[in-house]
């Protein structure tokens, strides 16, 4: 075990140094490493580069659920378990998570409309229901703030907008009017979101109702109502933002871009897809809806 622990370690301490810490000699690990490997060793260290370079690769972000899945879509036949066995050999761990506030401002005058989503999460068709959120996001410059738009369908991010205000046509108008662009809108769909001013407003109830939209909304103070929006966020700031230093808003700007438009719609492990991506799971529909 502490020839294993040297050999995981060798990149960060000297090799000299961790054999003195752990009472052993230098000439002990080297003979214990160049030793012939069995092919079951040298199975067990093929997979452990391959998870070192999956984590890696998702910026520390996978944990070992969503990395056994990349495993055994690569040919790897692993379970859950044992990759989380490898994963503390290595000493990788995915960035854990912490409490986050919401921006939302629900004291105002406007028109709000009833829970019409009830928390059914869950759509079979492209455009049944759409969620929007408003978060802040931290920089050495101040906040910025990130509007999204969510299709519950295949979770992908069809509309978001990164401002530095919190008006209407910065925040929900803006995010909306790329959803339009990317997606198709059906009859029948519910746009649900929290009771914020940036909803509520007559410039964005109208702009939505022009469409034949069914307007939703949280009930005040239940942040279950909009959970999987909450939970993009919370997703977000785990896998980016805690943990790392603050940064400038140009360069805040360009990460956001990166990790929605790069990662989390195209790369990412969704659980609630089974652990495929946006682009698996719409293809696999569209094979199945074909062969139907």
């Amino acid at each position: 075990m502490k020839y294993e622990f040297i050999k995981n370690h060798e990149y960060l301490f000297p090799i000299e140094k961790m054999c003195n810490v752990l009472k052993i000699t230098s000439s002990g690990y080297y003979k214990w490493k160049n030793r012939p490997f069995s092919k079951r060793l040298l199975s067990k260290e093929k997979i452990k580069q391959q998870i070192t370079s999956i984590y890696f690769s998702s910026k520390q972000r996978y944990g070992s659920p969503r990395i056994a899945f990349e495993l055994n879509s690569l040919g790897y036949k692993i379970s859950r378990i044992t990759v989380a066995k490898y994963m503390k050999e290595l000493g990788l761990r995915s960035k854990l998570s912490k409490k986050f506030k919401v921006t939302t401002n629900s004291k105002h005058n406007y028109l709000v409309v009833e829970n019409v989503l009830n928390r059914n999460f869950i759509a079979d068709k492209s455009s049944k229901a759409w969620v929007s959120d408003i978060t802040y996001i931290h920089t050495k410059e101040g906040f910025l703030y990130l509007t999204t738009i969510i299709d519950l369908y295949d979770r992908k991010i069809i509309g978001w907008s990164l401002s530095k205000g919190m008006s209407t046509e910065e925040t929900s108008l803006a995010a909306w009017k790329m959803a339009v662009k990317n997606r198709k809108i059906v009859d029948g769909l519910i746009f649900h979101s929290d009771r914020g001013v940036q909803y509520a407003s007559k410039k964005f109830a109208n702009t939505v109702e022009f469409y034949g939209v069914t307007r939703s909304m949280s009930r005040k103070g239940n942040c279950w109502d909009n959970a999987v929006a909450e939970s993009f966020f919370k997703s977000l700031k785990t896998e980016l933002i805690y943990g790392n230093k603050l940064i400038k808003k140009e360069k805040m700007e360009l990460e956001i871009f990166e990790y929605i438009e790069v990662w989390y719609n195209k790369k990412r492990r969704h659980s609630t897809l089974n652990y495929q991506t946006i682009e698996e799971f719409n293809n696999q529909n569209k094979i199945y809806k074909n062969v139907a």
